[in-house]
């Protein structure tokens, strides 16, 4: 029997490599991941190392253990103040920032000639609505002087009194609802008309479709949007930092802020980097938190 010869291999030029599916692909991607990587990963691994030594930028770090998160929760009074108006913060804005969207979102689900007008608008606050200029805009809205005592011919020192100065943050907070709109917009419009339709057959009033149609087949877009929410009110910063600096005693103060005080006003680097992960670890807590008890109230329409 004649061996049967085989053919041997082209070599690929480097245009057949370069159209492969996978190389491609991978072109595409890298400039994310070397940036994730440079920018994201690396700065991470290197907060963490930092948060078990005494480092204060201008000499070498020097490893002192558990030290810096021995004294936050021992022996830093204020760590727990700050850590309390955080969560005072964020327990209040980010479900007054969903009503909100889902409200404005439900008024806009119909379709008008000036629909797209109005989504703009109610949109913008999000876009804008971090930023230094809208902080010192809200920060002369909210002065003895400002619009809002002038409009309601009030006299109150918003800022300057600890029960009212927390609440011009939150409002601000709920001022921007306008991505967590569109997210809801796009979600009520995925909501069969068949089930409306059938509710009103069955003679449902507004109400009750509201809490037996519309609300359960949100609940996956209120979990998306309650995840993004919680994470982006523990991660404000500008409110605070441009707007009340903290004040009046601290009951301002946010974490994030208190964490950069730390790490670039007192040169206490590497205290700042331990308060950075232990924010991280109660984040992380509290979303695995949500997403293990998301099936008690989510409800997904492919899982019946």
């Amino acid at each position: 029997m004649s061996k049967e010869k085989t053919s041997p291999k082209r070599k690929r030029t480097l245009g057949q490599w370069l159209d492969s599916p996978n190389v491609s692909g991978y072109v595409f991607v890298g400039p994310f991941i070397i940036g994730f990587l440079a920018f994201m990963m690396v700065p991470m691994l290197l907060s963490f190392a930092f948060s078990f030594t005494r480092y204060n930028i201008l000499q070498s770090p020097t490893f002192i253990g558990l030290e810096n998160y021995i004294t936050m929760f021992t022996d830093d009074p204020k760590f727990w103040k700050v850590f309390g108006v955080t969560m005072y913060y964020v327990v209040f804005s980010v479900p007054l920032r969903l009503i909100m969207a889902l409200i404005v979102a439900m008024l806009l689900v119909k379709s008008t000639k000036l629909s797209g007008f109005y989504r703009a608008v109610y949109y913008l606050p999000s876009i804008i609505g971090s930023s230094v200029a809208v902080a010192i805009l809200w920060k002369r809205m909210f002065a003895s002087d400002g619009v809002i005592n002038g409009l309601f011919g009030l006299d109150i020192a918003w800022l300057g009194r600890s029960d009212t100065a927390i609440w011009t943050l939150i409002i601000l907070a709920v001022w921007q609802f306008g991505s967590s709109m569109l997210i809801f917009l796009s979600g009520l419009k995925q909501i069969p008309v068949s089930l409306y339709e059938a509710a009103t057959m069955d003679g449902a009033g507004g109400v009750h479709k509201f809490f037996k149609i519309t609300l359960p087949m949100l609940t996956p877009t209120i979990f998306f949007n309650l995840i993004n929410q919680l994470i982006n009110g523990f991660m404000a910063f500008t409110q605070s930092y441009i707007i009340t600096q903290g004040k009046p005693r601290d009951t301002t103060l946010f974490y994030t802020v208190y964490m950069y005080q730390n790490a670039f006003t007192y040169n206490k680097l590497g205290y700042g980097c331990a308060l950075a992960w232990f924010m991280i670890l109660v984040v992380g807590i509290l979303t695995l938190i949500l997403f293990k008890t998301q099936n008690k109230w989510v409800y997904y329409e492919s899982e019946g």
